[in-house]
Order: structure tokens, then sequence, then C-alpha cells
């Protein structure tokens, strides 16, 4: 499959510039082009749909929340598709930030980016990136099998801001850094899984994590040849706690002007997207959810 399009952008400066996210500024031109090629292909089908349709709305489900441990700051939230709610992920913009040759720098050609732990730079960078503990599963699976197929020997690039909301390589002071960007290939269950931190919410975007898809592990490390990409999004109410500790303090009112009906990614529907989240402050948290591709 070919290449998808990509934003393109110059510094990235939350503290200097009280814009709206330098990431949805430029996000948006892919984002519209992607939504109008959507909108167009799915109008022929319009007639047919209304025929079919039993009255329900195509709106975002609310996020549920549990309780049911005892540590301090524990939930449990999120959603996740299965079986007849099989659908290929909502195709997102990689953003200015991308890290994979696209827009500047590449990572994915150095030596030490195949691994499962991010929080940490790797090669000549020794960054740590700092925050509440947080492992993301992520299942790719063979979206034509009716998401029964897990899609066995695939690769995922993952990458997200730290707690204060920056981008290593792109974001100032931390340019030379390339903690929170990592690869893995998927195992025989179309799994892979990342240690990493809890991400910050930047002025203008709902709390999220990127990743691109590729057919191997050969494609990944060449950066060529993308399957999907997209964006994984976080319950609110786990957001809350989270922004509640220590380090993030910024998160609190970015988070405070935004919903993720109004995000510029997640408002036309998150369904697919939000992250099946549950743990603790002080245990660290889990994020999983299904990738069909």
């Amino acid at each position: 499959m070919s290449e998808k399009p990509r934003s393109h952008s110059h510094g990235h400066h939350h503290d200097d510039e009280h814009e709206i996210d330098g990431g949805l500024v430029h996000d948006l031109p892919v984002f519209a082009r992607r939504r109008m090629i959507t909108l167009l292909a799915g109008a022929s089908m319009a007639p047919l749909l209304a025929a079919c349709s039993s009255g329900s709305e195509d709106s975002p489900s609310s996020s549920s929340s549990s309780s049911g441990s005892s540590s301090p700051g524990s939930s449990s939230s999120g959603a996740s598709s299965t079986g007849s709610d099989c659908e290929v992920i909502p195709e997102e913009t990689a953003g200015p930030y991308p890290g994979d040759g696209s827009n500047g720098v590449n990572v994915l050609e150095e030596s030490g980016v195949v691994r499962s732990d991010i929080t940490k730079s790797f090669g000549s960078a020794d960054g740590v990136a700092e925050g509440v503990p947080l492992t993301i599963t992520l299942t790719v699976v063979d979206q034509a099998s009716g998401c029964e197929t897990p899609k066995e020997g695939a690769a995922v690039y993952l990458w997200h801001c730290d707690r204060e909301g920056n981008y290593s390589l792109y974001s100032e002071g931390v340019t030379e850094e390339n903690y929170l960007r990592g690869v893995q290939e998927t195992d025989e269950k179309g799994q892979v899984t990342f240690t990493s931190i809890f991400p910050g919410c930047y002025p203008g975007r709902w709390p999220h994590i990127h990743f691109e898809v590729y057919g191997s592990i050969d494609d990944a490390t060449a950066a060529q040849n993308i399957v999907a990409t997209s964006q994984l999004a976080f319950p609110k109410d786990v957001c809350d706690t989270v922004y509640a500790t220590d380090g993030y303090s910024e998160s609190v009112p970015n988070l405070g002007r935004l919903s993720l009906e109004t995000d510029g990614i997640f408002s036309d529907g998150y369904d697919q997207q939000l992250a099946a989240t549950e743990g603790s402050t002080d245990k660290g948290y889990t994020a999983t959810l299904t990738v069909p591709v």
C-alpha cells in the first residue's frame, strides 16, 4: 500500500506560544483531506444505508468507569471493538512529529529502536521520561476475517509526548532525546506491548498516542509501506486521576478546555480508538486496544 500523506511543521513550543496545539494546527489539513475522501466515498452508499438503518445514531459512546481496588487513584475505563463491530481502524494523521523520516529526522533506521521499554532514550542519548507508569498493548487483527485472525509478524511503531507535552527529537529541550518511541513485531496473538509513561495533555489536543502499522519489522525499520496510521485516546476519568499527580500540573487546565467530542481528531467518533484503561497511579496503568487493518 502507498504511504499515507504527512503534515509538516516547524518547532514545537507549548509554553512559549499560547496557540492551539502545534500538532493540531498542522494535523488539520491532512485530517480534512482524509475526512473529505471518506465522506465522498460514503455518499454513494447513503441511500442504501438510509434504507437499512434501524434509526440508531452514529454518535460517540461515553466511557464507563469502575473501581474495584483499594489502591489510590484506581480506575478502569474504556472501550473496544469485536465481532460484528469489526471495522478497519480509523485513518488519522501522523502529526508533525512522527520521527519516521516524513518530516525531518528518521528514528526508525537507528539501531536500538526495536524495543519494548520506550521510557529511556537509546544510542548516544540517555534521557528518561518520568511519569505515571503505563503499559500499552495493541492487538493487530485482520479486518477481512471479521477481526478473528491475528496479524502475526506485522510491526507497530508507537510514539507519544512526555508528561510535559513535549515530543522527543522535535520539542525544545528534548531534540537530542529519542525516548517514548519504539518498534515491536507482533507475536502469534497479533500483539505488541510497550512499557511507557502516561502522556501529558498539551493545548488543543486530547491525550493520545500515535502509532503506525507495518506489514513486517523490515518495513518498519526501513520506514516504508505503511499499512495504517492512527491514534489511541484515553478515557477522561483516568486522565483526571493521573493529572492530579506530581509532574502533570500543566495538563489539568489543558484537559479542562477539551473533550473527546471537540478534539480535532476524535470529534468524528472515537469508539474504535478509546483504549480500555485500568490500574492506579501508584501501581501504574494498562491500556489495550484492538487494531483491525
